[in-house]
């Protein structure tokens, strides 16, 4: 389960991706349309900046901007930097891989065979996927202009 850090450090990557190319974009501007505490959110855009997520330009026309186009940053990598691995247990990771002390044939054990199908698939579609991608999946979702949505009737 992603923590809130993470959830709100993709929702603001994701205001910031509708507005890639226009430029610096205010942290209120990024938590009002986000729907993310203030508070918190100046926290996670530097902790992104720091790993190079984010540019950030001071003074006037000012705020943070995408260090790179949506297309080019995954949501596997941004989740990574801030969760840790992706395994749901040490044994199964690739990156954090620990031996469980209770363990008898690590190389039999279903738990951790599953555990890594499960750590695999999960990569595969997480690291495929770009802020781009969730962009246009959201855009996808939105009614089309024109079209009512019919109402529910009990």
């Amino acid at each position: 389960m992603l923590s809130h850090k993470t959830k709100y450090a993709l929702k603001a990557l994701f205001v910031m991706s509708e507005d890639y190319g226009t430029g610096p974009l205010l942290i209120s501007e990024i938590a009002e349309r986000g729907n993310i505490p203030k508070r918190f959110l100046e926290l996670i855009l530097l902790e992104l900046k720091n790993h190079g997520v984010l540019r950030s330009k001071k003074g006037k026309g000012g705020g943070y901007v995408l260090s790179r186009p949506p297309a080019e940053i995954s949501v596997g990598h941004v989740i990574r930097m801030l969760e840790g691995p992706l395994a749901p247990l040490p044994c199964a990771s690739k990156t954090a891989y620990e031996k469980c002390d209770d363990c008898r044939d690590e190389r039999t054990c279903g738990i951790r065979l599953l555990m890594k199908e499960v750590r695999d698939q999960t990569a595969a579609i997480l690291d495929s996927a770009t802020l781009a991608d969730m962009l246009k999946l959201s855009r996808e979702a939105r009614p089309k202009k024109g079209h009512r949505v019919a109402a529910l009737t009990h």
